[in-house]
């Protein structure tokens, strides 16, 4: 009960002491997306810029990150969760805290895409213990690419190759991630991405080889607030529970520090 204490306590005093600037969705956004849902993007916090984002799932899965725009084009991150944190009974802690360090390689320019590379163990869902390894597989290493374009306001395509170290159940192989957002008006983005998890469709893997398609709704609420909207797996990948598409939350608060 105390760590449960202790961890909203965290996510609520992070987000408390912001004097937040402006948020990631819409026209008028300032600041990139560092994911999409659950892909990684190109995108990267600026020196001084200190981000927190608390993702809401299905079976009362709540994972809280806070990334930190360490050096120019250099950003890193802590992150942390439990299944069942949301209802009743007693929380499933993950068993350990989660890291992510990205650094971007080559800026956005007229002809060519930004290009990051980087690390991120956090994986989401459920924690198993046989095999071992979330319901969702972390990225772990990976190198992403975004382009924006000017498209009735701004059309951004990513993609995304990652290599993720949770390979207990016997699929290591390298998996591909694409993307897409569409700002709709000033303050609102529709975002999508399929994750091919080839690194998930074997035989003794969760996945059942169609891959995960997800959608998303962003909104810039307020000065440095982003609240979004997903529908996870609308393709019924999961084997473990095939239903219709799972619904989550994601919040997002940024913050310049110096």
């Amino acid at each position: 009960m105390l760590k449960t204490v202790k961890f909203i306590a965290f996510i609520i005093v992070l987000a408390a002491a912001a004097v937040l600037p402006q948020g990631t969705a819409g026209e008028s956004a300032k600041y990139e997306y560092r994911y999409l849902i659950d892909m990684p993007t190109a995108g990267i916090l600026d020196k001084g810029m200190v981000g927190v984002t608390t993702d809401v799932l299905p079976a009362g899965v709540v994972v809280a990150k806070m990334e930190v725009g360490v050096f120019q084009n250099v950003s890193f991150g802590i992150s942390y969760g439990a299944a069942n944190l949301i209802g009743s009974g007693k929380p499933n802690w993950y068993e350990l805290p989660g890291v992510n360090l990205r650094v971007r390689l080559l800026n956005e320019t007229l002809l060519l895409p930004a290009l990051t590379i980087g690390f991120d163990s956090q994986g989401k869902g459920d924690e198993f213990e046989n095999p071992k390894r979330f319901a969702i597989k972390s990225p772990g290493f990976f190198a992403a690419a975004s382009k924006n374009f000017l498209l009735l306001g701004y059309l951004s395509l990513h993609g995304a190759v990652n290599y993720s170290l949770e390979k207990n159940d016997g699929d290591n192989f390298i998996n591909l991630f694409v993307g897409a957002e569409k700002t709709l008006g000033p303050n609102f983005s529709l975002i999508a991405e399929y994750d091919f998890a080839l690194n998930d469709n074997a035989a003794s893997a969760f996945g059942d080889g169609k891959g995960y398609f997800n959608l998303g709704l962003r909104w810039a609420i307020g000065s440095g607030f982003t609240l979004g909207f997903d529908l996870r797996d609308l393709l019924q990948n999961k084997r473990w529970n095939p239903n219709a598409a799972d619904r989550a939350l994601r919040i997002e608060y940024l913050q310049s520090i110096f």
